[in-house]
């Protein structure tokens, strides 16, 4: 199956579960996985470890990046968990592979604050949650790709998930979500 799924975001905003859900994908499907947030600068980390959201030039190269990413895992398979909360984000994301399948986990703000503040993260502190909520454009109906509910386990996320993308394989084409 490797070679023919298509290259898979999983996207949203800090504690919406990216990397549990992506590296679940990736082993179910015997992709590849990789964590965005390791492509980040030294430059950027610094920035949102002060609780100073990026703008979206800070981000520009960290996005090619992440195309790079997807287009050289390409043949492979690869699952990339990568925050894309805007549109034009992901448009730029699809510049680099076309049939890129995007993985939209998405929920209330007081499940994720809920779920953050029990955590630590090395650079993302809370106190940023609201900014990327701000900026959040969920994946629109003409976006190939699926929602999830983040109030669900990541079992059965990955469920729903996997089952959109093997969907999508067997129809051939964009099927929304």
């Amino acid at each position: 199956m490797p070679e023919q799924t298509p290259p898979i975001v999983v996207m949203g905003v800090q504690g919406a579960g990216k990397s549990t859900i992506g590296s679940m994908i990736a082993e179910r499907l015997g992709l590849v996985f990789v964590d965005g947030d390791r492509l980040h600068s030294e430059e950027n980390v610094a920035r949102m470890a002060a609780g100073i959201a990026l703008t979206d030039d800070e981000r520009l190269p960290w996005l090619n990046d992440i195309g790079r990413v997807l287009s050289d895992g390409r043949e492979r398979g690869i699952v990339v968990v990568c925050s894309a909360l805007k549109r034009e984000y992901r448009d730029l994301l699809r510049e680099w592979v076309p049939d890129l399948f995007i993985v939209d986990p998405e929920g209330p703000i007081e499940v994720i604050a809920d779920r953050i503040s029990a955590r630590e993260h090395e650079y993302m502190p809370p106190e940023l949650l609201q900014s990327q909520y701000d900026i959040l454009e969920p994946l629109a109906a003409d976006e190939r790709g699926v929602i999830v509910d983040i109030r669900r386990s990541p079992e059965e996320i990955t469920d729903r998930a996997v089952e959109a993308i093997t969907q999508e394989l067997s129809s051939g084409g964009i099927r929304g979500h």
